[in-house]
């Protein structure tokens, strides 16, 4: 098979540039894969694992060259990132990034672009609660979908290599505008992970329950909403700053069905709280149905 790719440049090597420099090598997608982070540990550490071909010491040395380059920092670190490595990327070089919320990268990382190059944004819409060069592995994305969100006058040949990367990777790809990806997002992930911290936070303000019984009797809701919990801070943090908007739209929508369930608990409506659950019920089981997830017990979630 011939390589889409010669040269991959991965600004970044936690759980996602892991995992797809992993997929590409699985699928023969790339002739070769550069990454660098910023952190010496991690690039030790990948440097000894092999889950690139080379490291290097700085994100200007990795993208010399690249016919492709991913941008996977947090949010808040686009702009600098953007601008060290703008005077080094090649002529013709697509940068794509792996960023929960779009418009904001594409406000930070657009302007320094330079007009030889195609940035198209994008998002794979799979993860763990683990990060670091060590918790990617190859299968993160198959049957999961990446989003990408270019913007007009993007280069349909460039568009199109890159989605035919992320298919090779196992993932389904969507196209999607920047503002409406981030909509979407503040509903299916960013909004759920805000009351995953916030239920683990009340767990722990509730002096009447002691710790040792949070852990002990944890059922699967609250081990789920832990595990939500547990994922990277500072991704998080900058994520609710960048999608600020769409987040709170989403928690006053939350608000408001909360305040509508708390008025049928305390008014013993067992008929609006039944007609309630199998709403979303409905839901869970679409969800199943499309793929994404499975009915297992352990939320289809391997112990990895």
């Amino acid at each position: 098979m011939t390589p889409l790719y010669q040269r991959v440049a991965f600004v970044g090597l936690g759980l996602i540039a892991g995992s797809m420099a992993l997929a590409m090598r699985r699928g023969g997608l790339v002739a070769e894969t550069v990454g660098t982070a910023r952190s010496a540990e991690s690039r030790a550490i990948a440097a000894e694992i092999g889950l690139v071909d080379h490291v290097t010491d700085t994100a200007a040395e990795a993208v010399q060259g690249a016919d492709l380059v991913v941008l996977c920092v947090p949010v808040g670190a686009m702009d600098a990132v953007a601008q060290d490595i703008a005077p080094h990327l090649a002529q013709g070089a697509t940068v794509t990034d792996v960023g929960s919320v779009k418009q904001a990268i594409i406000d930070a990382v657009g302007p320094y672009m330079p007009d030889n190059v195609h940035f198209i944004p994008g998002h794979p819409l799979a993860g763990t609660e683990h990060s670091g060069p060590r918790a990617g592995f190859a299968e993160l994305f198959d049957n999961r979908w990446t989003i990408l969100t270019p913007q007009d006058g993007v280069d349909a040949a460039a568009l199109d290599r890159l989605t035919r990367l992320w298919q090779g990777m196992g993932a389904q790809v969507d196209v999607m505008d920047p503002p409406h990806h981030d909509l979407v997002l503040a509903v299916t992930s960013h909004t759920p992970h805000l009351i995953a911290y916030t239920m683990v936070g009340v767990a722990d303000d509730l002096r009447r329950v002691t710790d040792s019984e949070v852990i002990k009797y944890s059922a699967a809701g609250f081990r789920d909403f832990t595990r939500i919990a547990a994922s990277d801070p500072t991704m998080w943090r900058d994520v609710f700053l960048t999608n600020k908007d769409a987040t709170l739209e989403i928690l006053g929508r939350f608000t408001e069905e909360l305040f509508a369930l708390q008025r049928a608990i305390r008014r013993g409506d067992g008929e609006h709280l039944h007609a309630y659950f199998t709403r979303t019920r409905a839901i869970r089981r679409g969800i199943i149905d499309a793929g994404q997830d499975t009915d297992a017990p352990d939320f289809g979630r391997s112990k990895r």
